[in-house]
């Protein structure tokens, strides 16, 4: 025999069904919380069945003037009303996220771009859409391919193309040089070779990262077995620890001198250093990344950031 309450409420409880058991609990009548959600009375009384059905507990007692909730009916319209709320906000935030005008854009950067280069990009952009939020994260590469893995971030300035489904549009291509102490025996020299700091302690980032990696590329190549005294995840402290004697580093040009250090040109071929933004290519931009990553492609190189020889 066909069960009458499933005939009647088999529908399972639906997001509407939540907002009536909050106007119910508001108004305490039936009839009164119908009228206010202009629906009829027949409609609130299946509702509440429905809810009462799935939870396991009544939710309502008749009181001489209406309706008044049971404790468990207390706590289910506390969480309806919770529920309700939050499904309001989310359809807000999401009406802004998908909005290109006023989206977010979640774009990470190493820490070596975070003087001059991202805040001469973001200054564009701002330029060209001020509703749009820029959330930033500063952190190295190993932890920036993390970020694209767990779709924590949207884009990123990085300094080599990450392994994977990954797009790149280039921005910079930085010389890396040999930085020295102003004290040093090299420093009148207007160029050295890789191969010639075999015998030198060497100041660089950890292994892991980008820069690191370069690095290490280049020593190989040059033949050269590294003598590594510090390590650092900020290039401006290598420099600062080149500067107080501990070492020689190879950087970016742009962080040389800026302690007394004395920058020397690299004549070992692929010495550079190329910045580039990159996204994931194996899922789709919200429509405010998708704008931040046209942007910058289709406004070139230039886009309003600083030439390389800056910091």
């Amino acid at each position: 025999m066909r069960d009458v309450h499933e005939e009647a409420y088999g529908r399972p409880v639906e997001l509407r069904d939540l907002a009536r058991l909050v106007a119910v609990a508001d108004h305490q009548h039936v009839s009164a919380a119908a009228d206010s959600l202009g629906a009829s009375q027949p409609t609130l009384s299946r509702a509440l069945a429905r809810c009462e059905a799935e939870l396991g507990a009544r939710l309502f007692e008749r009181v001489p003037d209406g309706v008044r909730a049971t404790p468990a009916g207390a706590l289910a319209v506390e969480a309806a009303r919770e529920i309700g709320e939050r499904h309001a906000r989310l359809l807000t935030e999401l009406a802004h996220l998908l909005d290109p005008a006023t989206g977010l854009v979640r774009l990470a950067f190493l820490d070596s771009m975070a003087t001059s280069l991202v805040p001469s990009l973001l200054r564009a952009f701002h330029a060209r859409a001020p509703q749009v939020r820029v959330e930033l994260r500063q952190e190295p590469g190993h932890e920036i391919a993390d970020d694209f893995d767990r779709a924590a971030i949207d884009l990123a300035v990085v300094s080599d193309l990450p392994e994977g489904p990954y797009g790149w549009h280039q921005l910079q291509e930085e010389r890396l040089v040999l930085v020295v102490p102003a004290g040093h025996r090299w420093r009148d020299r207007a160029a050295v070779d890789l191969a010639e700091v075999g015998g030198e302690e060497l100041i660089t980032t950890p292994p892991g990262f980008g820069s690191r990696r370069l690095l290490d590329g280049l020593l190989r190549a040059a033949g050269v077995a590294p003598r590594i005294s510090f390590q650092s995840q900020d290039l401006a402290t290598i420099e600062g620890l080149v500067a107080a004697g501990l070492g020689v580093g190879v950087l970016p040009e742009a962080f040389a001198g800026h302690s007394g250090t004395v920058g020397l040109r690299l004549t070992t071929p692929g010495a550079r250093r190329l910045i580039g933004l990159t996204w994931r290519t194996d899922r789709e931009l919200a429509p405010a990344a998708e704008g931040f990553r046209r942007f910058v492609v289709e406004a070139g190189p230039g886009v309003g950031l600083p030439q390389p020889g800056s910091r």
